[in-house]
């Protein structure tokens, strides 16, 4: 399950191998201390110890990101077919100490001498993981060094009873009512430094989350105050803005600031992706929209300014983005980068085509006119809106849009929600007010 969910983590798809392996090998393990197996299942068991060489390598090789090449694969094979021939001495093949030693010999050196230093190695670069998994390894590999020893002592007549007493201690070390070998406790510390680091990998993980939630919320209040809610900070208008992204931060953004000439000028976009990443361009957009509106606002001139600051600094983002500019008497002068139009009481306002900011440098943008009357209202979407998409797959869509675009902004956005968000969604309408208007 660790695996399915981190692919990148390949040590857990050879902690479950080596685990797998084990469980096919325990059952005719238990029934052979009750009773005779057959000859089959005995060489079956000895068959698959054909993987041991190559599994429990791969698990701490991976531990320490320590590659495996073809060399190193052709070596654990051969190592893999001398292991079974060992094992298989005595119940197929004429039983010979020496040619059990030569045949496993390379597994002792794995076991013993190669993981050791490699685990070693990493363990002196810096490597916790490494000096965790050292301490059980070393414990057998103390476990094989006696055994060796013990085991040639054994052959000479006068050490034969002191090899016998060797064996007895690390083999059938008294523990109460049981007796356990040095080969067991090595097992029982491999597991536990195995659920050791996943402990510690559980507590680093946690740890970074919470980092990571602090900055997310650190940014999604910054960027409460780059998108705010304005509602009648213009005379003679009426506005509403609701802002609502898919995840803690997003990529859309608005601006609606006060024009020399008693309008405003608004600008809507969308930065492509969402999260931070997203987040942390719009917020260079907002600073440059700010800066650009106090020199000009013209929404064709905004918008080159906007591309020129996006171009070759946005590691190859881009943005959609429309601007507005719109006088006191009504009069409304807008732009557009592939952007979707807005609507005017419930028709949408025919733009010409653009390119995204960022896309290319040296962009010109076009300009649109009209005129928005005393009490209608132009309404600017995100296509979070009609991107919205139920259970069904059914998109929102632009003739829903449309039909919503008279509505005020948070029954849009709310209609939007509940059919299902799948993107960051942003409205903001802009009526102009009749009695000021006239008075204009």
């Amino acid at each position: 399950m660790l695996y399915i969910s981190q692919r990148r983590q390949a040590e857990y798809l050879w902690i479950f191998a080596v685990g797998a392996l084990t469980l096919l090998q325990l059952p005719i393990r238990v029934i052979f201390r009750f009773q005779n197996i057959p000859m089959a299942w005995e060489v079956a068991a000895e068959m698959l110890r054909i993987f041991h060489p190559y599994l429990w390598v791969s698990l701490y090789f991976s531990f320490v990101r320590h590659r495996i090449d073809w060399r190193w694969r052709i070596f654990l094979g051969f190592t893999g077919i001398a292991l079974v021939l060992s094992g298989l001495q005595g119940s197929i093949l004429a039983p010979s100490v020496t040619i059990q030693m030569l045949e496993s010999i390379h597994y002792v050196g794995l076991l013993s001498i190669v993981i050791p230093i490699v685990l070693l190695k990493h363990l002196r670069r810096g490597n916790r993981e490494a000096g965790i998994l050292l301490i059980p390894v070393i414990l057998l590999s103390l476990y094989i060094y006696a055994e060796i020893a013990l085991g040639t002592m054994f052959q000479i007549p006068a050490w034969r009873s002191i090899a016998i007493q060797g064996f007895d201690l690390i083999e059938r070390f008294p523990a109460g009512p049981f007796s356990i070998s040095l080969d067991d406790v090595s097992g029982i510390l491999s597991t536990l430094s195995l659920a050791i680091i996943m402990l510690l990998r559980s507590s680093t993980m946690s740890h970074r989350q919470a980092q990571l939630e602090g900055e997310l919320a650190a940014a999604q209040e910054v960027q409460k105050v780059l998108v705010p809610e304005h509602r009648g900070i213009i005379p003679g208008f009426t506005i509403e803005s609701v802002y609502e992204p898919a995840q803690q931060v997003g990529g859309d953004f608005f601006q609606i600031l006060p024009a020399g000439d008693g309008g405003l000028v608004i600008v809507v976009g969308d930065v492509a992706g969402k999260g931070l990443p997203a987040a942390m361009l719009v917020s260079v957009l907002v600073g440059a929209i700010c800066g650009l509106s106090e020199y000009t606002p013209d929404p064709a001139e905004l918008l080159v300014g906007l591309n020129e600051r996006l171009v070759g600094r946005s590691g190859g983002a881009f943005s959609t983005a429309l601007a507005a500019h719109i006088a006191a008497d009504g009069r409304v002068k807008v732009a557009n980068a592939g952007h979707l139009s807005p609507y005017l009481d419930g028709k949408e306002v025919d733009l010409p085509g653009a390119l995204p900011l960022g896309a290319a440098a040296g962009a010109r943008y076009e300009t649109t006119q009209f005129r928005i009357e005393p009490g209608s209202r132009l309404t600017f979407y995100s296509d979070g809106v009609v991107e919205a998409q139920n259970q069904k797959g059914e998109l929102f869509g632009f003739e829903r849009g449309k039909a919503m675009s008279t509505q005020p902004a948070a029954a849009i956005v709310e209609a939007a929600k509940q059919f299902g968000q799948e993107d960051d969604i942003t409205v903001v309408t802009i009526a102009r007010a009749a009695a000021i208007a006239t008075a204009a």
